[in-house]
């Protein structure tokens, strides 16, 4: 993986591998990837907290690992997960952060 062009980070799209729902976009340095492929759990970098979180670490909603795709770039992977707990990812109860549209006036 090249983490080279975000400082030491990489995008990680999350998508629900029975629906193919986008969940969420997490990012990833290399200690969270090894940790993510260690564990079989998604684990992020968080960039405000500068420390490694696993999803679902307080609330239960564990994602669980079944599959990670690399781009053409080496510079973002797709994490297939399967969804643990209540299944809602988003922080704010949603089931996904991906949960309103741009309105016509945010374009």
């Amino acid at each position: 993986m090249d983490f080279s062009k975000l400082d030491g980070l990489i995008p990680a799209v999350i998508q629900d591998a029975e629906s193919s729902e986008i969940l969420m976009v997490g990012f990833m340095n290399e200690q969270a990837l090894a940790e993510t492929r260690r564990t079989g759990y998604a684990t992020f970098f968080s960039r405000t907290r500068n420390k490694l979180w696993t999803k679902g670490e307080t609330s239960g909603n564990r994602l669980e690992v079944v599959d990670v795709l690399v781009d053409c770039d080496e510079d973002t992977i797709v994490v297939k997960v399967k969804r643990l707990g209540s299944g809602n990812v988003c922080h704010t109860g949603e089931r996904s952060c991906f949960y309103r549209r741009l309105s016509e006036t945010e374009r």
